[in-house]
């Protein structure tokens, strides 16, 4: 067993008293990682022993593990929407959990392209403030002076829902920020933003974007840390500033706001910020009119220290653009969180992106790992998950939880590779969602959801009597925003009337109409992805992919084309066969205002 301590040379002693207790919290937990976690299992057993779920598979008030796993089948959230449905619906007896369901988490798509519903209760609030205070304590021992400036942060809230029952239906990063957790949190000098609350809380995203930004601009010599949720996010603000930066200021030099904003909450705090500040603007102007923009974030923000972005799993894609912006600060991965549950965080935060690794904190809830990997499965036997403390560095697992709002033995879709042990508890590095093709920004679009777009893409081309014969994707990250790069090759079997631009176009747009709703919610409320584009590649390039394929060692008897590539020489290959390219004409259909 790795053991990783949480002191080393490159550490310093904590900042402060609270630090201190945060830290003794962090060894105490790991340190008994096993015991946590019978306890945490017991305590959800317990106090959901007359729920109508586990009620049904005759547990009878035991809350040991082996009954637990004999008894409850691990499940997916397909085999769980009916019950959710009805708390959804207005049911308000205990089907999940013994407390009321005070909301639903929205996470991505279900296999109808419709977000999951995760039904959540109050007091996961206070577990997931809990897991936010450890991470400040941690920074602290590898950024000595944090408390001495400010973090420029973008951070947005998107649309809700209610559900027929009335239940608010919301991401989990809104339903924090629009929670006394955060609005009404005690001022900490090492937890300082430059953003206003009032800029955070608007729901129309050029505004808290511009107001975000401005205020970001006048704090430029406080800011040491510029921070977003995702990689994709700050990239977003980038371009943001790069399409933005003469109105900013103006602002700024003229000490006043932009027309265009007009929340009033927005315009109010405003007050307090706005001043004239010509040789701020003016520096500012020089800086955004040069062509070249490498090494922007240090131009503008000379402090930052480093930044504060997920770049693990998809959103590794944007190391490269982060690089060039930041001049190559390091990139700090402080926690793995979902909507269905609060896992872990990194208790080495400053480490190369490649080398991120989460602590799962063993009181967040109960947790089972599947074997992942072709020596898994054994010969036809079903794979039994392991214990929290069981696992092997080295392999692959599956998360599977149990928490303390409903969910019990279910499958989150992670797969996680186990790369050592803080004490007791298990470190992991995060791999992938399992079966996700394609992501941008929080989209998740797996293979079968790429299939049906085509498929439906595909009949606008039938009375031209064309057909698309092969397909691969490419997740698009140097364009700001990315989008996604369909490469079609086409069998026409009528010349004489054959496709044309606009028809190829309005193929574009038929596949984003067909991608889920997290998907289109990106396309057109957040402006986080681009416009979807098909490129369409010569007759005989899928032919050429394979024999390039076979020539690696590739197998012909089990070459499958692979529906989503980033291999350099393959994506020259595709790229030196366009004939054409072609762009969604609009943006799909979103309607906020759906319910549940």
């Amino acid at each position: 067993m790795e053991i990783d301590p949480i002191s080393s040379a490159q550490m310093g002693s904590p900042a402060r008293e609270e630090d201190a207790k945060a830290l003794q919290f962090i060894e105490e937990m790991t340190r008994n990682a096993d015991w946590v976690q019978q306890n945490v299992l017991a305590q959800i057993l317990t106090r959901n022993a007359e729920t109508e779920y586990l009620k049904g598979f005759s547990l009878n008030g035991a809350t040991d593990r082996e009954t637990f796993k004999s008894k409850v089948p691990i499940v997916t959230y397909e085999d769980l929407q009916p019950l959710i449905q009805r708390i959804a619906n207005g049911d308000r007896s205990p089907i999940l959990s013994s407390q009321p369901i005070s909301e639903f988490l929205t996470s991505s798509g279900t296999s109808a392209g419709e977000r999951k519903l995760m039904p959540t209760i109050k007091e996961e609030l206070d577990r997931r403030q809990l897991l936010y205070s450890l991470l400040m304590p941690v920074m602290n021992l590898y950024v000595k002076g944090l408390d001495k400036g400010k973090g420029l942060y973008f951070l947005f809230i998107k649309s809700e829902t209610r559900t027929p029952g009335g239940l608010v239906a919301r991401p989990v990063l809104t339903s924090y920020y629009k929670s006394d957790h955060f609005k009404t949190r005690t001022y900490d000098p090492y937890n300082v933003y430059t953003s206003p609350n009032e800029a955070i809380l608007c729901v129309d995203s050029f505004q808290s974007m511009y107001t975000q930004m401005l205020c970001g601009l006048y704090d430029r010599e406080q800011v040491l840390r510029v921070g977003a949720v995702f990689a994709s996010g700050l990239l977003r603000a980038i371009r943001f500033l790069q399409l933005n930066w003469q109105q900013l200021t103006h602002d700024i030099r003229t000490g006043s706001l932009n027309p265009m904003v007009t929340d009033v909450s927005i315009r109010e705090c405003m007050t307090r910020v706005l001043r004239p500040d010509p040789d701020l603007a003016n520096f500012i102007a020089r800086e955004c009119e040069k062509d070249n923009w490498e090494r922007i974030i240090t131009r503008i923000w000379p402090n930052t220290k480093y930044l504060d972005v997920i770049v693990t799993g998809a959103m590794a894609q944007y190391i490269p653009t982060l690089d060039y912006y930041s001049g190559g600060l390091p990139k700090a991965c402080t926690m793995y969180a979902s909507s269905e549950c609060y896992f872990g965080l990194n208790l080495n935060p400053m480490c190369n992106p490649s080398q991120v690794s989460y602590t799962i904190m063993p009181n967040m809830a109960y947790f089972e790992f599947l074997p992942h990997g072709p020596d898994s499965s054994g010969l036809g036997v079903p794979v039994q998950p392991i214990d929290l403390a069981n696992v092997k560095t080295g392999k692959e697992y599956e998360l599977v939880i149990t928490t303390y709002a409903g969910l019990y033995r279910y499958r989150v879709g992670d797969i996680l590779r186990v790369t050592g042990f803080h004490n007791s508890a298990p470190q992991f590095q995060f791999i992938r969602r399992k079966n996700v093709l394609l992501s941008i920004d929080s989209d998740k679009t797996d293979e079968a959801e790429l299939q049906a777009a085509i498929e439906n893409a595909s009949r606008l081309l039938r009375k031209f009597n064309t057909s698309v014969v092969e397909y691969t994707s490419y997740a698009d990250t140097k364009t700001i925003p990315g989008h996604y790069v369909i490469y079609w090759e086409l069998l026409a079997k009528d010349s004489a009337n054959s496709a044309s631009n606009e028809d190829l176009d309005q193929c574009c747009l038929a596949m984003e109409e067909s991608l889920n709703s997290v998907y289109r919610q990106c396309r057109v409320a957040d402006n986080s992805i681009g416009p979807l584009e098909i490129r369409v590649v010569e007759n005989g390039t899928f032919e050429e992919l394979m024999d390039y394929a076979i020539s690696r060692g590739a197998s012909i008897n089990q070459y499958k084309v692979p529906r989503c590539v980033s291999f350099t020489p393959i994506m020259e290959l595709l790229n030196s066969r366009v004939v054409s390219t072609h762009f969604s004409p609009s943006l799909p259909q979103w309607v906020p205002e759906r319910r549940c």
